[in-house]
C-alpha cells in the first residue's frame, strides 16, 4: 500500500509539471531573450568590447531561446487573462503571431550562420533582430502603463 501511495505521488508531482503556468514560462523565455539581447547591446553601444566569440555564443542562445517558442504550449486558449501583456490579437491572429516568430528565428539562425566580424556587422544584424522583436511587441503585446 506505501508504494501505491508513493507511486501516486510521484505521478501526481510529474502531471503538476506537465501543466506549468504558460503565463509564467512565456515570461521567463522572454525575459531571457531581452537579456541576451541586452548583452549584445551594450557591445553596439561601446559598453563592452567586441569580442567575436562571445558574440556568437550569444546569438546561439537567442537562437536556441527563440526554438524554444511553441505557442500552442505558451499560448493556449484562456491564458490571455491574468498577469500578462499579451495581447488578444495573438488569439484572433494566431497564425500571424507565428509568423512573426519564425521571422525572428530565421534572422537569428541567418546571424549564426554568418557571425558579425565587427561592431558595425553586429549593429546591423541587431537592427534586423530589433525590428523582428519590435514589430512582434507593436501588433502583439500591451503596453504597460
Amino acid at each position: 500500500m506505501r508504494k501505491l501511495v508513493l507511486a501516486i505521488s510521484m505521478l501526481a508531482v510529474a502531471g503538476s509539471a506537465a501543466f506549468a503556468d504558460p503565463i509564467q514560462d512565456r515570461q521567463a523565455l522572454m525575459k531571457e531573450r531581452g537579456k541576451l539581447a541586452g548583452q549584445l547591446s551594450k557591445v553596439v553601444k561601446g559598453e563592452d568590447d567586441f569580442d567575436a566569440g562571445a558574440v556568437l555564443t550569444t546569438l546561439k542562445a537567442l537562437q536556441a531561446n527563440a526554438e524554444k517558442f511553441d505557442a500552442e504550449k505558451l499560448f493556449p486558449a484562456g491564458s490571455d487573462k491574468g498577469d500578462t501583456t499579451a495581447a488578444p490579437k495573438i488569439w484572433q491572429d494566431m497564425a500571424g503571431f507565428n509568423s512573426a516568430e519564425d521571422k525572428l528565428l530565421a534572422d537569428l539562425k541567418a546571424a549564426v550562420a554568418s557571425p558579425p566580424a565587427d561592431v558595425d556587422a553586429l549593429k546591423t544584424q541587431l537592427n534586423t533582430i530589433g525590428g523582428d522583436c519590435g514589430n512582434c511587441h507593436q501588433n502583439y503585446r500591451i503596453k504597460k502603463g
